[in-house]
């Protein structure tokens, strides 16, 4: 019995040292890309431009119309600079309201913003100072801070890990899969391997560097794939050209003809996905693994069919989880087109509208998939004779 306990502490410590080595290096990784510099940044930087916090000042509104909610026009503003070489300077600048509630920022006395000042040739003169939008990096960070103080007091340890994956996924899809597919790297391709990459990470660093975790990965990673193959399918079947993203038509006249539009609707549609099916195959593993250290005697089918009806009961309920997480995006959208009294078989043939039933639909696809591909990656992988937290 001694025997047994030591050997069996022995375990949990090498288990704790593999756990603790894998969040170290995924934290330096994310580290290291968050730190490395951007190309693309450093050429916008490269000019006679500084950015600095501001403060405004002073507000003339008299030459803004206003066209019921809509504002339209100039207006003038007195900023200034509460950080860096001119902390303390005031200088003139405009704000212009184009009319679109979506891109258009509204200046008041005492908001705090960011500024880009133009210098000179020599850098001793400001030429101009942009109004570039309300401050909003001290409240980020102060988010995110809150944020990880929630995860470490709720769930401890696993919390740590759980924000440390969660700037990890920030820091990969921000610094490596955009520049990928600005670089012309096909979106379906770079998104498959970050998604991979991502789920291998969150799932080993929630799960564990053990068996649990590669149940969970494999079950995530069948049904990434899957959905990836059916996103392609229904997307030709549907005649979706991709435009209907925002932003997807003024990036390519950003100087980005070279981007197919609509393999990069396609790889958005499994990557959205990828968080839900990555949280079913997780809760299933664990599932699979207290009933496979409760009852070691259980058989390689017992364990699979308790897999399987853990996860028939949870992809019922995280379908809809899914259904609803999408709605909120295209609710004002929906809303137009009831407004205007448009017939219900128009809606749904409408590009924008099939668009979303198919990101929707063939996301649920996947999650539905993943559960059984969950369950029998698990039987292989827990079954008879294998301990779980190796």
């Amino acid at each position: 019995m001694t025997q047994v306990l030591i050997r069996e502490a022995k375990n949990n410590s090498g288990k704790r040292r593999r756990d603790l080595v894998f969040v170290i290096v995924v934290a330096v990784i994310t580290a290291i890309l968050f730190l490395a510099p951007d190309a693309r940044v450093s050429a916008h930087n490269a000019g006679n431009s500084v950015r600095a916090r501001g403060v405004v000042v002073r507000v003339d509104n008299s030459l803004i119309q206003h066209i019921g909610p809509i504002k339209q026009g100039e207006q003038s503003l007195e900023v200034r600079v509460l950080s860096g070489k001119w902390k303390g300077h005031a200088f003139s600048t405009t704000n212009n309201l184009m009319g679109k509630i979506e891109v258009d920022k509204y200046f008041a006395p005492g908001d705090r913003i960011l500024v880009v000042l133009d210098l000179s040739d020599d850098g001793k003169d400001v030429l101009y100072a942009n109004a570039i939008d309300h401050y909003r990096t001290g409240k980020t960070v102060a988010l995110v801070a809150m944020l990880l103080l929630l995860l470490v007091l709720v769930t401890g340890i696993v919390g740590l890990k759980a924000f440390v994956s969660f700037l990890f996924t920030a820091v990969m899809i921000f610094r490596v899969l955009v520049p990928a597919m600005l670089s012309g790297v096909d979106p379906v391709l770079a998104t498959l391997a970050c998604t991979a990459t991502l789920t291998a990470a969150i799932l080993f660093l929630v799960g564990g560097v053990n068996r649990q975790g590669l149940t969970a990965f494999s079950g995530a990673m069948f049904g990434v794939v899957i959905t990836a193959a059916l996103a392609y399918a229904f997307t030709r079947w549907f005649h979706l050209h991709g435009a209907t993203r925002p932003f997807a038509e003024a990036l390519i006249y950003s100087g980005y003809e070279h981007l197919d539009i609509e393999r990069l609707f396609m790889s958005g549609i499994f990557l959205a996905s990828s968080g839900a099916v990555m949280d079913l195959s997780m809760d299933i593993a664990t599932a699979m693994r207290e009933i496979r250290e409760q009852q070691p005697s259980i058989t390689r089918r017992g364990i699979v069919l308790s897999g399987l009806t853990v996860g028939r009961h949870m992809a019922g309920t995280m379908t809809t989880t899914l259904l609803l997480a999408y709605s909120a995006e295209y609710t004002a959208m929906l809303m137009t087109f009831v407004a205007q009294g448009i017939p219900f078989e128009n809606v749904i043939n409408l590009v924008f509208v099939s668009s979303e039933i198919v990101h929707t639909l063939v996301g649920c696809f996947g999650l539905v998939l993943v559960a059984p591909l969950t369950a029998l990656a698990g039987g292989f992988i827990l079954g008879p004779g294998k301990s779980a937290t190796s």
